[in-house]
């Protein structure tokens, strides 16, 4: 659980000098630009050095004409490339008017083949015409429409058989429509095409040029190889241009991204006068480098101080963390990265999301099958959840060894425990004697990591010098006292036959935290040294928390009944393979093994996906809610990613 050390770096310079601040701010990729007014206060005499980054519609044109050619172009160092703003936005406007007649060509060609094979598609359900269409358009005293009706339009005709104009003449036909062509007298078009309007007719424009559909159809068919061939040789002409331009193109790209980064440390620094002055963030282990790099520049005054002593300028939090922990980043990050001085949480998700997942899936065939799910998830799909389900499925797989289950089998494992001396598995999930033990061994768990989870709500605020909420509140000592009290005592007189609950242990132990609990509010104050400590009422302050002391005692008892859930999942999983082998059994024969191998991917997936969720909901409502605000703003320096 640990946040990487932080140094704060203010660096001041002759404008002269500038780019190449920026240059080396940028290179070093470990620089998280801030604003100078977070750091000072007086600025009225400072002015911004650019509201616009100048390199945006350059590197915009072009990564625009390039992503219309669907073609990729990796990042590449081009630290020893150093063309003019003038030369880059030449460039950029030349290479895209190029692209883009390229483009144009191509599509065009696209466009005048699309219009052809939809004409074509048109015309073919009217070869039987032999008539040619220019001609029966432009009729002098009739009008045709060409174009198709619903089949169950065409009996619905038969209501206007007394109209002689209301008939359609049908040419062919496919699954839903009738094609064909309807006429009507100059005079009466209007109240014909309103009639067909009301059957959903559809009018199609075909194109005639005084030939008939079946001589249209044989030019169709003649232009589209044409077409295809032109499309081939647009496309092969981008082609062409894309590989004979291929390095220039990577290394104008590459620079316009790599200023256009830089441009947003520009932005952040103010001038004064003839100077300007930039700061930031930097991580400890890489301020000796920068440091070396930048004392080589004439003019630069440094000043480099520690994170800690600069709390009230929020510095941004970098994760660091152990190969275990490592990938629950993504977890924690959803949830919303620590505090600079807030105790990271990944190691404490990474344990307790392993655990409990292995004991709510718990089977051995599917955790092992889980952890190869997850190994091929990551290294062929790059899905970050991937990594966190290997650990996963071999959690569970433990935990179905513990519990004797290998693909919903049960006594598979029994010669397993007879070298242990037992006669068979030790835990049998499904037996009405253990269900007892299951349920208050889950609650057992949620009450250790409630405990766990407040103890570091109390490490986090001293560490924060928060001393009255490490006291006073309700994941602070007198909330932990209140609670471990409680629990022992009622654990104690219900199930040890221990008699704990007497008057001086429920008024010293329980009544005394919860007081304190009760009046956290302005003991924190207190304590933290505020002057106005006090409520403005007493008797208001006590009436308004008496309401709210019910919801503390709620939240005690809900975050403890929440992991209930950790004890019915595993019943639930034993519940739902016993379906499984119910239903093979009915079948019998090599039926049952397709029953049993379908069952199995079945409850894997869904059982997979619903105790991923709950795990998570129980790591962010009942132990997050205890000890974590996840209000720290993540690190993120200005760095070019190289492919």
């Amino acid at each position: 659980m640990a946040v990487s050390s932080m140094q704060a770096v203010n660096v001041i310079g002759l404008m002269e000098h500038i780019d190449e601040v920026i240059t080396v701010l940028g290179e070093s990729g470990v620089f998280h630009p801030d604003d100078v007014t977070s750091f000072y206060k007086d600025v009225k005499d400072f002015t911004h050095l650019q509201t616009k980054n100048s390199y945006a519609e350059p590197l915009t044109n072009l990564k625009s004409a390039l992503n219309q050619t669907k073609r990729s172009f990796p990042l590449t160092d081009v630290s020893d490339f150093s063309p003019s703003f003038e030369e880059l936005e030449s460039f950029s406007a030349t290479t895209t008017a190029e692209i883009d007649a390229l483009i144009d060509k191509r599509e065009s060609a696209a466009v005048q083949l699309e219009t052809v094979k939809q004409n074509l598609s048109v015309t073919n359900h009217f070869a039987g015409l032999g008539v040619e269409i220019e001609k029966v358009l432009k009729m002098k005293y009739m009008k045709a429409r060409f174009g198709r009706l619903p089949k169950d339009s065409m009996q619905k005709l038969e209501a206007y058989k007394d109209n002689d104009y209301v008939d359609f003449a049908v040419c062919t036909e496919d699954k839903t429509h009738c094609w064909g062509v309807y006429f009507a007298p100059k005079d009466k078009v209007k109240e014909i095409d309103k009639i067909f309007e009301g059957l959903y007719f559809e009018q199609t424009d075909l194109v005639g040029d005084n030939e008939t559909p079946n001589e249209r159809i044989k030019e169709y068919k003649q232009q589209i190889p044409q077409l295809e061939k032109e499309l081939k040789k647009a496309q092969k002409s981008i082609d062409k241009y894309l590989d004979e331009n291929k390095e220039q193109i990577t290394r104008y790209l590459s620079k316009l991204e790599e200023l256009y980064l830089y441009a947003g440390i520009r932005s952040k620094a103010l001038q004064h006068n003839n100077s300007f002055i930039i700061v930031g963030w930097v991580p400890t282990e890489n301020k000796k480098q920068l440091k070396r790099r930048l004392k080589k520049i004439r003019s630069i005054e440094l000043d480099f101080s520690d994170a800690k002593e600069e709390m009230d300028k929020r510095p941004p939090v970098k994760l660091k963390n152990c190969f275990l922990a490592k990938p629950f980043e993504f977890y924690t990050e959803m949830y919303g990265v620590p505090k600079y001085n807030e105790i990271d949480p990944s190691l404490f998700v990474a344990i307790t999301y392993i655990v409990l997942f292995g004991i709510m899936f718990a089977d051995l065939g599917q955790g092992l099958i889980l952890s190869i799910v997850g190994i091929l998830m990551y290294k062929i799909k790059k899905m970050k959840i991937g990594k966190i389900l290997f650990p996963c499925g071999i959690s569970a797989a433990i935990f179905g060894t513990i519990f004797g289950s290998v693909f919903g089998f049960e006594h598979q494992l029994d010669p397993l425990f007879r070298m242990f001396g037992f006669k068979e598995k030790p835990i049998e999930v499904m037996s009405s004697q253990n269900t007892n033990t299951i349920i208050l061994g889950a609650i057992g768990i949620g009450v250790f990591l409630l405990i766990i989870a407040m103890f570091l709500n109390v490490y986090t605020s001293f560490r924060q010098k928060n001393i009255g909420r490490a006291l006073f509140s309700t994941s602070g000592i007198a909330g932990i006292i209140f609670y471990c009290a409680t629990v022992f005592g009622l654990v104690a007189e219900l199930f040890l036959g221990m008699h704990v609950m007497t008057l001086p242990y429920i008024l010293g132990l329980i009544v005394l935290p919860f007081i304190l609990v009760f009046f956290s509010e302005p003991l924190t104050d207190l304590v933290n040294g505020e002057k106005d400590w006090q409520p403005e009422s007493w008797g208001g302050y006590i009436v308004e928390n008496l309401f709210e002391s019910i919801e503390v005692l709620l939240g005690y008892v809900t975050n403890t009944m929440s992991f209930l859930r950790v004890g019915a999942f595993v019943l639930v999983h034993a519940g739902m393979m016993l379906v499984v082998f119910v239903l093979a059994g009915t079948v019998g024969g090599v039926g049952y093994w397709v029953i049993i191998v379908i069952g199995n991917a079945l409850v894997m997936v869904l059982e997979a996906l619903l105790v991923a969720i709950q795990v998570l909901r129980l790591e962010y409502y009942e132990m997050f809610s205890r000890f974590y605000s996840g209000e720290g703003r993540p690190f993120e320096p200005v760095k070019l990613s190289i492919d």
